[in-house]
């Protein structure tokens, strides 16, 4: 067992396409690139995916890299990476990190550290050129293999809604890396980021595995929606009426929004418990051998 107590990382969860961005990142990005309309490229994914019983991602992700060879057009990993600067946000995204990593070393006195991460069925090569990629300690996304020429050719990675709590778990044990493998066993006690300490931020029925993983381990969920789309608000009534969801906002990061005072309450409740358990800790360690 550890001589001190390490437990002190809260881990901000997101999703990306409606949780931090309005619409899907493709369609600020690569379907502007090969001249294709959003509804009728979803509707044509979509309908392939049932038809031949495929993942949604997958389909995706292949008629893309068609689409691209039909218009003669090599898209490397820069170029991907380029085609972010075209993605907007919601209201105060550009601000949230560092508000949010200053009121926690302000309300915790410097004892407990925020670490932001992002975990999207989205692109990780556009996810990588995006402007908020410094504030992220890792990005987990589907990923192209490139192949010799640097071109994009297949998929290598695929993240989808359930295979996301692969990565919550990941954030839990502190094996970060993909090459490492999370099936042993690790006692509670020996996770950088117990789940009492994450809160996942996601924005519909997508996000649900990860909401239901995470609130059953201890953790935390948000559950945000635009506030132009009834249809979203609709989701996010499920999710909290269903306790997927702690708490629900209209997705607007700035700093007198009722997103971020939920938000600031679920950190002090973490930050309040993390100095509960550094001090039941301690006790342990001042009494240990005696009788």
């Amino acid at each position: 067992m550890s001589k001190s107590f390490f437990q002190n990382t809260i881990a901000l969860v997101y999703d990306f396409d409606g949780t931090l961005s309005p619409q899907p990142m493709q369609e600020y990005t690569v379907l502007p690139k090969i001249g294709v309309e959003p509804a009728q490229f979803w509707a044509m994914v979509n309908r392939e995916a049932r038809e031949t019983e495929s993942d949604p991602m997958l389909v995706y992700m292949r008629h893309i890299i068609e689409a691209l060879e039909r218009e003669k057009v090599d898209v490397k990993r820069e170029d991907f990476a380029a085609m972010a600067g075209a993605i907007e946000y919601f209201p105060g995204v550009a601000t949230w990190f560092a508000r949010m990593n200053a009121y926690v070393k302000r309300r915790s006195r410097g004892q407990v550290k925020l670490a932001h991460y992002l975990i999207s069925a989205g692109q990780k090569e556009i996810l990588d050129g995006v402007s908020i990629r410094k504030h992220f300690k890792r990005i987990y996304a589907s990923e192209y293999h490139f192949n010799h020429h640097g071109v994009a050719t297949f998929p290598k990675l695929l993240v989808t809604d359930t295979l996301k709590t692969q990565f919550l778990f990941r954030i839990n044990k502190g094996l970060e890396l993909v090459t490492e493998s999370i099936n042993e066993h690790m006692p509670e006690a020996e996770r950088p980021i117990p789940f009492a300490n994450i809160i996942y931020v996601g924005d519909g029925m997508t996000d649900v595995p990860s909401m239901a993983l995470t609130k059953k381990s201890g953790g935390h969920t948000v559950a945000v929606f635009d506030a132009k789309s009834e249809r979203q608000r609709a989701i996010c009534m499920k999710l909290l009426e269903a306790g997927r969801a702690d708490f629900i906002a209209e997705a607007d990061y700035r700093k007198a929004s009722k997103l971020s005072r939920r938000v600031a309450l679920l950190l002090d409740a973490i930050i309040a418990d993390v100095a509960y358990r550094r001090e039941a800790f301690e006790v342990r360690q001042e009494n240990r051998g005696r009788k």
